[in-house]
């Protein structure tokens, strides 16, 4: 058994646990630590890898929400029992964009958009989207209704939001938001970045479309992962014990990881908006283009 590798697996897990949840792309920055970290396994090991590593990370969703999930609660009235399944049937509807648009643009999308400056372009695109819609709800929310000593509360507040709890959104909103999920097939994009924009647009707070963002997450993720799991297998290939070794660290630490990072977003949008992220993405896209233009 190889610790460098690993150790390698789990520095992956550890960049998929923070990065899936943060609206930065975490497939994005995979990619790109794969320019400068090689894991020494097979072409059909990695792309399986890059996707299935997800599990770890949807564990912890599992984990956080598990009450608010569990439609079978005895702690839950009949009232929230039905509230629950319903969240869960408008989760399902919002994932058919996504799975009817990006199954069959998967290995396209795979081999001709899978290129740094893809990555790079994705994330600068998105950073500014981030930018200019919270300063549109910003000014929305910082009216002449309000004094000045409240302007700021409302703008980290999201106290105007038309949706301001996952069990009050209607089933448009939910399938609005899935429609913006088919964004995130572009490397570098962000599936909880194209969902929490969409969920802002939409006129959720930015909590409701963080946590919305979470639960789309489970079918998507548990679909993606199968169906590379599937394509892996059909290849004839099989696990060594070492890749066994490599995709059970890297899940492992991905879902310790998710779990501080869920916290830490949750408590993060309370306070703040996504306006850090979009800089972040930005920031990163430059030094991205720069470093391949010199490279190359």
């Amino acid at each position: 058994m190889d610790i460098i590798e690993l150790l390698k697996a789990a520095l992956f897990g550890l960049v998929e646990g923070i990065t899936e949840w943060l609206p930065v792309s975490s497939t994005g920055h995979m990619l790109l630590l794969d320019q400068f970290v090689k894991l020494d396994v097979s072409q059909d090991f990695w792309d399986m890898f890059l996707v299935v590593i997800q599990l770890g990370a949807i564990l912890a969703v599992l984990v956080l929400f598990f009450d608010k999930l569990n439609p079978f609660s005895g702690r839950k009235s009949a009232t929230e029992r039905r509230g629950t399944w319903r969240l869960w049937a408008q989760v399902i509807v919002a994932c058919i964009p996504a799975a009817a648009i990006g199954i069959p643009l998967d290995d396209w999308m795979e081999e001709h958009l899978g290129s740094p400056f893809v990555v790079a372009g994705a994330l600068i695109v998105y950073g500014i989207a981030f930018i200019l819609i919270e300063n549109a709800r910003g000014n929305a929310l910082s009216g002449a209704h309000l004094a000045p000593s409240h302007k700021r509360l409302a703008l980290t507040s999201d106290a105007n939001a038309r949706v301001q709890s996952v069990f009050d959104m209607d089933w448009g909103t939910a399938l609005g938001i899935g429609a913006f999920q088919v964004l995130s097939i572009v490397p570098g994009t962000s599936r909880s970045g194209s969902t929490i924009i969409g969920g802002l647009l939409l006129g959720c707070s930015r909590a409701v479309a963080a946590e919305f963002t979470f639960f789309l997450a489970i079918p998507v993720m548990v679909g993606a992962s199968g169906l590379r799991l599937v394509k892996f297998f059909l290849k004839g290939n099989s696990f060594a014990a070492q890749e066994l070794a490599i995709l059970g660290v890297g899940c492992v630490v991905a879902f310790v990881v998710s779990m501080l990072a869920i916290r830490f977003l949750m408590g993060f949008v309370k306070k703040h908006d996504f306006k850090p992220f979009g800089w972040y993405r930005i920031i990163l896209g430059v030094v991205v283009i720069a470093y391949f233009a010199l490279v190359r």
